[in-house]
């Protein structure tokens, strides 16, 4: 993997668990010679994980909106720093120069990347691995319905593996290292359906 898209809050909890955390990720991938492309901005844990990136040499790419921008969140210390219109140009951003997803926490932003980059695999729009980092237990819950979706059956069994969770992010970077794609919907027949 040369390069990883992190999804993250901009948000900086209580809790130093989770900023702790973002730099840990930082480094780490910085370390590992994988780039960093995430959502260009300065605060919470997206600024952790950039700022711990670049500390360590790393390669950080930033797609971020003129509209955010303009209230001046921008890191503008990343390697690149790329500002596009919308949402959607900027998530297709992320799809387009990263090998895989880690998900660290974050809030409705991060959750809205996460479903994206989970749909579009399993759909075909890419064959890249995602991957949850579960922070002192912020996913259990989600976790928990992500196995619900399977068991009641709106996740098919072919794409229960779909997510990748680890508490670690070297446990979580070796498994989606090691991960297979799976089959998309898109290559199926209306008979596997």
């Amino acid at each position: 993997m040369k390069r990883l898209a992190i999804y993250c809050g901009s948000a900086t909890p209580a809790d130093p668990v989770y900023i702790e955390a973002a730099r840990a990720v930082g480094r780490l991938l910085a370390e590992r010679g994988i780039g960093v492309v995430y959502g260009g901005g300065r605060l919470g844990l997206m600024g952790a994980v950039a700022d711990s990136a670049l500390a360590a040499g790393g390669e950080v790419i930033g797609i971020i909106t003129q509209a955010l921008v303009d209230i001046e969140v921008a890191h503008r210390g990343c390697t690149e720093l790329q500002v596009v219109e919308t949402m959607h140009q900027r998530k297709q951003a992320f799809t387009d120069l990263s090998d895989g997803f880690v998900n660290l926490p974050g809030g409705t932003g991060t959750m809205d990347e996460l479903w994206e980059a989970m749909s579009w695999a399993q759909l075909g729009y890419h064959a890249k691995p995602v991957g949850l980092l579960n922070v002192a237990g912020y996913y259990d819950h989600l976790i928990a319905f992500y196995h619900k979706m399977g068991e009641v059956g709106f996740l098919r069994p072919q794409h229960q593996g779909l997510l990748i969770v680890d508490t670690a992010i070297d446990g979580l970077l070796a498994k989606m290292a090691a991960s297979q794609p799976i089959r998309a919907i898109t290559t199926m027949s209306a008979s596997d359906l």
